[in-house]
């Protein structure tokens, strides 16, 4: 059994004892273990897993040494990305996923637990030499080294090194990508580079609201002026069932505000297609 952080341990005593909701659950150099098992997926629970990353003093604004909630949410909840139905109408060609800001991996590495030869998965995120060494790690760990494959990239630099022969990404998926206004622009060019030029590719964003609603829409608000359009944007409970329409107008408090996420589906306007 593996020790737990004094850090795991308290953000643990904080869910139990006050009702207060974590926004991460893992911490630098501890190990995460998850189960995937619904009951409209596969006969036997994928389980995976993962060595939480640390990165550079340099980089430690990233906030890349965690497993965020909302990147558990986006793995539990990973059928509302609809890959099935992409792999049926696109087979026998397989369909590429891009996971931005892996981090750890999880969503990404699911994705190719769960669809094998059907996806090519891509996990990337910034150049730091101990997070993406945690993240290649992680992806041989849980013995998908032939679907998935970790590769570097700075948001906004130049996304050949992901996209290799392919053309672009049928899906891009990010977990808390949001949070911090001074890179969404970069972020922004990197969705509008990689991303497929077909009505049917999306990009699905999950996002926690801890640092504010009017962060979220100010990045809802460029995408839309450079050739995105906002497909759907609900709210919905960590844990529970609930689910709202995104508004920028709530008012609730941190603790209320932590026990939601919001989810973001992006796709191209009909001009950017239409001009492809």
């Amino acid at each position: 059994m593996e020790e737990l952080s004094p850090e795991d341990i308290l953000s643990s005593s904080l869910e139990i004892l006050y009702d207060y909701q974590p926004i991460t659950l893992a911490s630098a150099g501890s190990v995460y273990r998850y189960a995937f098992d619904h009951s409209t997926g596969p006969e036997n629970p994928q389980h995976i897993t993962l060595l939480t990353p640390n990165s550079l003093p340099s980089n430690w604004s990233l906030h890349a040494s965690d497993i965020w909630a909302s990147s558990i949410y986006l793995a539990d909840h990973i059928d509302q990305v609809n890959i099935d139905t992409l792999i049926a109408a696109q087979a026998p060609e397989k369909v590429h996923v891009l996971e931005l800001g892996a981090g750890a991996g999880l969503p990404g590495i699911l994705i190719a637990k769960l669809y094998g030869d059907a996806v090519l998965v891509t996990v990337s995120d910034y150049p730091d030499e101990q997070l993406i060494k945690t993240l290649s790690d992680n992806v041989a760990r849980n013995g998908v080294l032939r679907p998935c494959r970790a590769i570097v990239h700075a948001w906004g630099s130049d996304p050949s090194s992901l996209l290799g022969e392919r053309v672009g990404f049928d899906i891009i998926i990010a977990a808390d990508t949001l949070w911090n206004l001074d890179l969404h622009s970069l972020f922004i060019t990197t969705l509008r580079t990689t991303l497929r030029k077909s009505a049917t590719a999306r990009v699905h964003l999950v996002a926690g609201l801890h640092t504010g609603r009017y962060t979220i829409q100010s990045f809802m608000n460029i995408a839309q002026k450079v050739g995105f359009e906002v497909e759907t944007a609900l709210e919905k409970e960590i844990v529970g069932v609930r689910e709202r329409l995104w508004s920028v107008e709530g008012s609730e408090d941190d603790k209320e505000r932590r026990r939601w996420i919001v989810w973001i589906v992006l796709r191209w306007n009909v001009h950017e297609l239409s001009d492809h």
